[in-house]
């Protein structure tokens, strides 16, 4: 990078949501940015969702909707149909491939900018933690772990989800059953009911595990399927903005029903609400997002966030052979014993305790729920400084429509920003391709601009 004189955006987080930004940043129309990926893992793009190396993890979301820029919708099947992959033919966009080839696809959209001379001066990607972000009236200073120092205009958060440590005694959800290593023939326990457990049952099955798999979760949902179901037309004048979430919930409701009415599947009015997702969310009345938090979250869960038709023949395969086995039900306590753990757990509805013995915990609750509980030393720091604050609902770090990080007082960054899960406090439906490509496309623009020109309006948001 020497001689390269240009504005150095530092980007945090070289998953999906790092990568999509970068891309972003690298093609605007000014010549003069320069991006820095930092990625503790050794690939870039593919971070929790796409680091997979099973290839019965597939997408979530069908192909046709993947691609990385919001621009060239067929992006994602043109380089699929165009590659020799390891992996059966994609009949049509319809179909749903591993995670780990969309991983693939993600890292392929830098291999320009890494190759050609001519652009290589523009991205750097250093391997590294960010440990510390400051902020000052000149712009930027990340340290990484090993004591390196970084300087920029702006900085961005990218870094996904936080993932929960696994407790001592459970095995790692995000590892293969065989690095626990866990008995073929132990009964596992599976906390949590939702696409990270899915993820682990279709692990075991391919190790050729043999024992009970039981998976539970307060309310015992199930994810539901996609299915060839392409999304309704809703008008925009006809949703309900900034209503409660009661009616809100029964507006959903009765255009399901009418829908159902005339043969049509539910999938396509969920589908169909996409595009007001984030307004809806945006406007909902604070005690209504509460609530929906509290009551609604996990129906809307199951519906919104489908597995792969495949995956759930694989899935009901084992319910109905009664190996996996989906329980409503709250852990009271875990005891270890010298086989595996005696659960305490008690059923919905019931005040009885009941137990039994495992061989196996599995917590796939998943992400951290509480920003402040983040193991990530950098978002530490910055509440620490009082550079970020938690949301009202403590469900992300506060950020404004511009992805704009808030400080402790109110005060918007005019150079901290924040993309993808990290956002969902003001966005709700950010940790999807879907709505992260669009969300990276307009902070790139965002970002193009000069210091000065975001500087021009500065804003302050109370609590």
């Amino acid at each position: 990078m020497t001689g390269y004189r240009g504005r150095n955006v530092i980007i945090i987080g070289g998953g999906a949501s790092g990568v999509l930004l970068a891309y972003q940043l690298l093609h605007q129309p000014t010549r003069d940015l320069r991006v820095t990926l930092i990625e503790q893992r050794p690939d870039i793009g593919r971070g929790i969702a796409y680091h997979t190396g099973n290839p019965d993890h597939l997408l979530n979301v069908r192909v046709a909707n993947m691609s990385a820029l919001p621009d060239q919708p067929d992006h994602f099947w043109g380089w699929l149909s165009s590659r020799e992959l390891d992996v059966p033919l994609c009949p049509d966009p319809y179909c749903f491939v591993p995670r780990r080839i969309y991983g693939d696809y993600i890292a392929s959209l830098l291999e320009q900018h890494t190759s050609d001379p001519a652009d290589v001066e523009r991205l750097s990607i250093v391997r590294g933690t960010c440990v510390d972000i400051n902020e000052g009236d000149a712009g930027v200073t990340i340290t990484l772990d090993d004591g390196q120092s970084l300087a920029g205009e702006a900085a961005v958060l990218a870094t996904g989800h936080d993932m929960r440590a696994s407790r001592a005694g459970y095995a790692d959800p995000w590892a293969p059953p065989s690095a626990a290593p866990i008995d073929a023939d132990a009964t596992v326990l599976l906390l949590g009911t939702g696409l990270t457990m899915v993820d682990y049952v279709l692990s075991l099955l391919r190790d050729g595990h043999r024992g009970p798999i039981i998976a539970m979760s307060r309310r015992g949902l199930l994810a539901k399927s996609h299915r060839r179901v392409d999304a309704q037309r809703i008008d925009e004048a006809d949703v309900p903005f900034g209503a409660s979430i009661s009616k809100l919930l029964h507006w959903l409701r009765s255009r399901i029903a009418r829908n159902a009415a005339e043969g049509g599947d539910w999938r396509g009015v969920i589908d169909g609400l996409r595009p007001y997702a984030q307004r809806l969310w945006h406007e909902l009345p604070q005690a209504s997002k509460r609530r929906f938090l509290e009551h609604a979250r996990a129906w809307w869960d199951v519906h919104r966030h489908r597995m792969a038709p495949e995956v759930e023949a694989r899935v009901s395969q084992a319910i109905y052979t009664g190996q996996l086995n989906l329980l409503a039900a709250k852990v009271v306590s875990v005891a270890p014993t010298n086989d595996g753990a005696r659960i305490h757990y008690r059923r919905r509805g019931d005040t009885r305790i009941l137990n039994m013995q495992v061989g196996t915990v599995v917590d796939c609750t998943g992400i951290v729920k509480d920003p402040r509980a983040t193991p990530n030393p950098a978002v530490r720091g910055l509440f620490d400084r009082g550079l970020a604050r938690v949301d009202p609902l403590c469900i992300g770090i506060e950020t404004d429509r511009n992805c704009a990080i808030i400080g402790r007082d109110g005060e918007v960054s005019q150079r901290l920003f924040a993309v993808g899960p990290l956002t969902r406090a003001a966005f709700w439906e950010i940790i999807a391709i879907p709505d992260i490509r669009n969300q990276c496309a307009t902070l790139a623009a965002r970002l193009a601009e000069p210091v000065s020109s975001r500087q021009a309006e500065p804003e302050r948001v109370q609590l």
